[in-house]
């Protein structure tokens, strides 16, 4: 992982309303293997998160300046320190204005992963530990605290200057429950929401759903195709990479490979080639399916107790809120 530029600055402040201050850093930090191995675990701890946002920026202004000062910098109107102190100066004003916000160490990073090249940004804790010293001594001991990553965001600066059109190339972790606290970090960066990463990812798999169902596989393959997909996915959001339909199609069924893909497009779901998958809905994605004697009963893991209850003991199951076309064929049979 190339790392072209890299520096830290610290903004030291406390959730009580008291001013900023800001401890800047005049010269980038040099190349060495604690650079690599932190933006390596930075990189690992980020792609393990949970309620990501896909987005893009908004429109350059005095609200949103931010989009500004990085084309300057990627013209090298702006060195890459300078660039960053101008942003950290920001981000510094924008932290004094949140009450909740929490001061600490802001790194800037522009790497290169491939032929990709990004730009991370992360608010970085220490955590209070201990440590056995050269004299088997048991000390106090500081580290950063990458499991505790709050306030972060990547952007593909590749994708922002090669595709207009793209509205997912940068990515930030949300405040959870709707927490105002991260929105400073947010506006900082000047992105809104551009892709919907959980709403994209139930509609891949309700287009999976409808396509294995209208293939009328046998028990097995559906289980291993829906496995397949699962497998893929989170791969791919642990790589922080999105995911390809085309590449998906090819995997779910390698004799045709286009079949999924195809299945897509010909029903017109609204789905990018690409997109962000998310962790918590694919982790609550599995097919309980199983046929016998005309009986074929198909149904996601996640509705078992909400409307689909099994009663063990009497081997049934109660299926609530069925489909209205299933309800309308009842219907004409009973009529």
């Amino acid at each position: 992982m190339p790392i072209r530029h890299c520096i830290v600055h610290l903004i030291d402040k406390k959730p009580d309303g008291s001013p900023a201050v800001l401890h800047a850093r005049d010269n980038e930090l040099g190349a060495s293997d604690a650079i690599e191995n932190l933006l390596a675990d930075l990189n690992d701890s980020y792609n393990a998160k949970q309620g990501k946002a896909w987005g893009l920026f908004h429109g350059e202004s005095g609200a949103y300046p931010f989009s500004g000062w990085l084309k300057q910098y990627l013209s090298e109107e702006k060195d890459f320190t300078a660039f960053s102190r101008i942003a950290v100066e920001h981000l510094q004003k924008l932290m004094e204005e949140s009450n909740l916000s929490t001061g600490g160490h802001v790194l800037f990073a522009h790497y290169q992963q491939g032929m990709t090249e990004y730009l991370a940004i992360a608010l970085l804790h220490h955590s209070d530990g201990v440590a056995v010293n050269a004299e088997l001594d048991v000390t106090p001991s500081r580290h950063l605290d990458l499991g505790q990553l709050h306030l972060a965001a990547r952007i593909n600066l590749s994708e922002w200057q090669n595709n207009q059109a793209s509205k997912q190339y940068i990515s930030f972790i949300k405040g959870k429950n709707g927490k105002k606290v991260s929105e400073y970090f947010r506006d900082f960066i000047g992105c809104q929401e551009g892709v919907d990463g959980p709403g994209e990812t139930r509609t891949l798999l309700k287009a999976f759903s409808d396509f294995v169902e209208s293939e009328d596989l046998p028990e097995e393959s559906a289980r291993e195709k829906t496995q397949t997909l699962v497998d893929y996915a989170t791969s791919q959001t642990k790589m922080g990479e999105p995911v390809t339909l085309e590449e998906l199609s090819s995997l779910i069924d390698e004799d045709r490979p286009k079949a999924f893909y195809d299945h897509i497009r010909n029903k017109d779901y609204g789905l990018s080639p690409e997109i962000p998958a998310d962790k918590r809905t694919l982790n609550q994605f599995r097919r309980f399916t199983g046929r016998a004697e005309g009986l074929s009963i198909s149904f996601e893991a996640h509705l078992l107790g909400s409307k689909v209850e099994y009663d063990e003991e009497a081997g049934t199951l109660i299926i609530k809120g069925l489909p209205t076309q299933l309800i309308d064929q009842l219907k004409r049979r009973t009529d």
